[in-house]
């Protein structure tokens, strides 16, 4: 007999706002999917101490609720006619996720790369939960990792989590405590899974949600062409001028054409103080440093190839748009192109051209608005988007036209504190990444502990020795340092004997005028703000004290103040005359605001309603 259809169950699940659908720029890391381009990214973490495999299966058990997508998998909308949905997985066995495997000898460093490759390439079950961890016993012979570690390989499907949000997922696995070993485990908490939806359910879920948006295509352009239009930095900067494909053409590299199956990568590992130290004389970002360390080791690796182009690369680089307040795992990220400058030979030179690169990049993301361009992936329609994706590898188009970029350059701020897992410690964590046919190269940054680990991931057939490209990015930070250091000699150098004095000074005491004429500002932006302005060689600090019904603003540098504000004296200056946005220096990391996410938009609000009087 057949099975009665309960039309009441049907509209229920149909209507159910628990059910979440992937969204667009989710989507199309699924569409990306190919046998050749698994498409999810990894971590390997090494933890010192024998840590048991028993201990590890547990703490992941009694973690596993604050994952939610941990024991969820995708269900496809009938003859994928709209994007899946995520539902709970009534199957669900944390056996079939963890892995326990002992290294090979030699166990040093290359045969764990080596099985780390073997590892990433395998793709996940698009049936289950999309994550697995493989647990890598006897870690015996690398240098100053203590004799009987343990490696754990944790690999994540794209469609689940970005890079920000994967630091967030270590916050959950690991904690900061030493002594976690001693502090008693909770207990694993029953998983009670929702039944799974109906295909006719999900077939009027996605009508339903098209119905309540038919506008949603035209509705973003739109609001894209607005912001355009109102922006004051399209007609400041002239970015498209500037960027002109005709002018700036995209060269077509070796880490432009088809990959295969078997993933290549390594890594180099950098100071981050030295890193700092050095963006302090040389100006910019760390996100610059980052960005020309790479740029001369790629430029090294072409030439001695034979094939550097007489143009630029250019760089694809991701920008977080995640809020701190955002507690969704899913993908909130966005792009921008840079020019790597590997035509110039100086890296000094190279460095100064990246930087105003990055500057061009970040207005141009600027001017169209971050939350706009993730907006763009939901209005590309889902089945064109799924058909676009498997034509573009089947029939080669990326031969039929110049990449739009050569290469993928990530940095991802990770946990400034050492972690732990049960009492154990993390001795280092290194990021792994999908590539695709036509983008065969990815480097990422990843920051932990005082350290920076710049790790390249590649496949076979493009990069099969990423080991010697991560040896020059390693030697092309010592030949950056030794110019940026000769640089500050000669700074020092012409440095006259009198005290530097600071541009900005006006910018204070304007503000001190404003809010003494504007007493209901101080109360509406009530709090202590310490700001410090950087003069090259030394550091001025001056405290905004708002918590009285009259504001003070004096010249003292607070040693552990609960908001920091920093930022470049040239830089505020420049704002303060009206040549630089405040939107724009947050976009480009010029100014940096430390305190609870609170205070951090008071005084955005505060010093936006000044620039505005």
């Amino acid at each position: 007999m057949a099975k009665k259809i309960d039309l009441k169950d049907i509209m229920q699940d149909a209507f159910d706002a628990s059910i979440q659908q992937v969204s667009g720029s989710d989507a199309a890391f699924l569409y990306a999917e190919s046998p050749t381009s698994p498409m999810h990214i990894a971590t390997l973490n090494i933890v010192e101490g024998s840590l048991e495999f028993e201990d590890f299966k547990e703490i992941i058990a009694s973690k596993l609720h604050l994952i939610p997508k941990f024991r969820q998998r995708l269900l496809n909308v009938p003859m994928n006619l709209d994007y899946p949905y995520w539902v709970d997985d009534p199957n669900f066995d944390i056996d079939l996720h963890l892995n326990r495997i002992k290294l090979p000898d030699p166990s040093n460093w290359k045969t764990l790369r080596t099985l780390t490759s073997t590892l990433f390439s395998a793709p996940l079950d698009l049936r289950r939960p999309l994550w697995s961890v493989h647990f890598i016993e006897g870690i015996d012979e690398i240098a100053q990792v203590p004799k009987g570690s343990v490696a754990i390989v944790t690999k994540v499907h794209h469609v689940m989590i970005d890079g920000s949000s994967g630091v967030g997922l270590l916050g959950v696995l690991y904690d900061s405590d030493e002594n976690g070993k001693q502090n008693k485990r909770s207990k694993p908490k029953p998983f009670n899974p929702e039944p799974l939806p109906d295909e006719l359910s999900l077939l009027l879920k996605s009508g339903y949600g098209f119905l309540k948006n038919p506008f949603k295509v035209p509705k973003t352009v739109g609001e894209t062409v607005l912001n355009f239009v109102k922006s004051k930095a399209a007609s400041q900067l002239s970015i498209q001028k500037e960027f002109s494909s005709t002018k700036f053409p995209v060269p077509i590299t070796i880490f432009n054409g088809k990959i295969s199956a078997k993933r290549t990568w390594g890594t180099a590992i950098l100071s981050f103080d030295r890193i700092n130290a050095l963006r302090k004389v040389a100006g910019g970002s760390i996100n610059d440093m980052i960005l020309a360390i790479c740029a001369g080791a790629i430029r090294r690796y072409l030439v001695e190839k034979e094939k550097l182009p007489l143009h630029p690369l250019v760089a694809n680089v991701p920008i977080s748009i995640r809020t701190e307040d955002s507690k969704d795992m899913n993908n909130q990220i966005a792009n921008m192109m840079i020019q790597l400058a590997t035509h110039i030979d100086n890296p000094l030179e190279r460095l100064e051209y990246i930087q105003e690169q990055t500057m061009l990049g970040k207005s141009r993301h600027n001017t169209m608005g971050a939350k706009t361009l993730s907006k763009m992936a939901d209005v590309v329609p889902f089945g064109l988007a799924n058909l676009a994706a498997g034509l573009y590898s089947k029939y080669n188009i990326k031969d039929l036209h110049r990449p739009p970029f050569n290469v993928t350059i990530t940095n991802v701020p990770g946990p400034r504190g050492a972690l732990y897992l049960n009492g154990h410690k993390v001795v280092s964590i290194f990021g792994l990444t999908p590539v695709v046919d036509g983008f065969g190269l990815i480097i990422a940054a990843f920051s932990y502990n005082g350290q920076v680990s710049i790790t390249t991931t590649s496949d076979a057939k493009t990069m099969p020795d990423a080991d010697v490209f991560s040896k020059y990015i390693r030697e092309s930070a010592n030949e950056l340092e030794e110019c940026i250091q000769n640089l500050g000699k000669v700074k020092s150098l012409t440095k006259t004997a009198k005290q530097v004095k600071s541009k900005s000074t006006p910018f204070f005491a304007a503000l001190r005028k404003y809010l003494k004429e504007n007493p209901k500002v101080v109360k509406a932006h009530k709090g202590l703000y310490q700001v410090q302005v950087d003069l090259g060689d030394i550091t001025d600090g001056y405290e905004i004290d708002l918590t009285k019904a009259v504001a003070v603003i004096k010249k003292k540098k607070t040693l552990e103040p609960k908001v920091l504000i920093e930022i470049e004296d040239e830089n505020l200056f420049a704002l303060y005359k009206g040549k630089l946005l405040l939107e724009e220096l947050k976009i480009q990391g010029r100014i940096k605001i430390t305190g609870t996410a609170t205070s951090q938009t008071k005084f955005m609000n505060l010093l936006t309603a000044f620039l505005e009087r």
